[in-house]
């Protein structure tokens, strides 16, 4: 590929101007940041659907990444060679599109969503957690730390962007579950924005969390795509989806059209011990139904990234949904699932009232349970909210088997020795 006209120095435009020059292009510079950074290694121990390290073959959070990031780069492929927006220097960058799906779970727990809505539920009174809101928190101030300070790694507006599915603050909702970013992240929202005032349209929590730049989008069908259906395939080698379990859910939901046809595939596949390859050619599928929309928004004038939409086939679109809907109700529904969400829970939420109560309780802390720089960082803060945002942050980061060796550490009478430190 040639120059490439799509982007402008306001995409590249990064929190801290950079100096020096850089045989790779700023979108290149990103991508690799983040495959060389610890918190993109620590994904390959944390839950994606079953509890990291306890299959050899199943997902975690890395290998879904790294599938994500495949297929954003086959969508901005397909893509630049047809549809008619695009051109040989005209075209969405696959290094950026690659940095946001590389990066886009780097903000979440362990033990899964479960640890997700636990550490939310814990930080209500202090600003709450949210994924997403924590990998934008990741990347733009814990990614290179550097001793007491906390540093990110000064990613470009573009992939700032992209990273930023959500853009409401959670003081902006009544009752904030999900689908936040922190009010203390209002600045990247306005460096996104370039400065400029929300327009009335987008005055609502769901307006404004729906618009996304072209790249945030494609990394959301690439998500889509691969979980709703990897967590099938997943979910059958498991053993909780079997031909029993298929045919009485098939009816229990009475399933019509295009839905009992899909039902009947999946079936076929099972029977014929077919499944890997289906899906995997679905993949394909799935990819060649994006195509782009131009639309106008207060941004389109200032970059391209806002003036198009990603449309998916609705057939395809339907597909998606229906194996999400399988696999939510045959998969993370059931008491082997619910077993290991209510042991993360636990155990996050024994080491985050450890935590407060030793650092923050009677003024000062009791014992250093954590890490000597992190102790620095905490004593340095001022307020509670932004000693327990440490604290959050420091319980986010942590991969399945830390989080499980630490509470051993803490509450286990029979674990832990002088030696035992990681």
């Amino acid at each position: 590929m040639g120059e490439n006209n799509f982007y402008t120095e306001f995409d590249f435009e990064r929190l801290v101007p950079r100096q020096g020059r850089d045989y790779r292009n700023p979108f290149q510079v990103d991508r690799d940041r983040i495959i060389h950074s610890s918190a993109f290694r620590r994904l390959q121990a944390k839950t994606q659907v079953f509890l990291s390290g306890e299959y050899d073959f199943y997902r975690t959070r890395l290998t879904h990444s790294l599938e994500v990031a495949q297929i954003g780069r086959s969508i901005c492929d397909f893509l630049q060679k047809t549809d008619p927006h695009l051109g040989e220097d005209f075209y969405i960058d696959p290094h950026l599109v690659e940095a946001v799906c590389l990066a886009h779970d780097l903000g979440h727990p362990p033990f899964g969503h479960a640890g997700e809505h636990t550490l939310n539920r814990l930080m209500r009174d202090f600003g709450g957690f949210e994924g997403n809101a924590q990998t934008l928190r990741v990347l733009t101030e814990i990614i290179y730390p550097d001793g007491a300070s906390r540093k990110g790694m000064n990613p470009t507006r573009a992939l700032v962007d992209g990273v930023l599915k959500y853009k409401t603050l959670f003081g902006e909702l009544d009752d904030p579950e999900n689908h936040f970013i922190y009010d203390q992240q209002a600045r990247y929202r306005q460096f996104v924005f370039a400065e400029r005032e929300i327009p009335a349209s987008l005055n609502n929590p769901k307006a404004l969390n729906g618009f996304r730049s072209i790249e945030c989008q494609i990394m959301d069908w690439a998500d889509d795509t691969a979980y709703s259906l990897d967590d099938v395939v997943d979910g059958i080698h498991a053993g909780f989806i079997n031909e029993l379990r298929l045919v009485k859910w098939g009816e229990r939901h009475s399933l019509q059209g295009r839905e009992a046809q899909l039902l009947d595939a999946l079936l076929q596949d099972l029977r014929s011990g077919n499944v890997e390859r289906a899906f995997a050619r679905k993949i394909g599928a799935f990819i060649q139904a994006c195509r782009l929309k131009e639309r106008e928004t207060f941004l389109s004038d200032l970059t391209n990234r806002y003036r198009f939409q990603l449309e998916i086939e609705p057939e395809i679109r339907q597909e998606a949904n229906f194996y999400k809907k399988l696999a939510v109700e045959l998969v993370f529904r059931t008491p082997e699932l619910h077993q290991i969400e209510y042991k993360g829970n636990f155990v996050l939420e024994r080491l985050f009232r450890a935590y407060r109560d030793n650092y923050l309780r009677d003024g000062q802390k009791k014992l250093s349970l954590l890490p000597e720089h992190l102790g620095q960082a905490l004593a340095a803060e001022k307020d509670e909210a932004s000693k327990m945002r440490l604290v959050c942050d420091h319980l986010a980061g942590m991969t399945d088997g830390f989080a499980l060796r630490t509470y051993k550490r803490l509450f286990d009478p029979d674990f832990g020795s002088i030696m035992d430190l990681v």
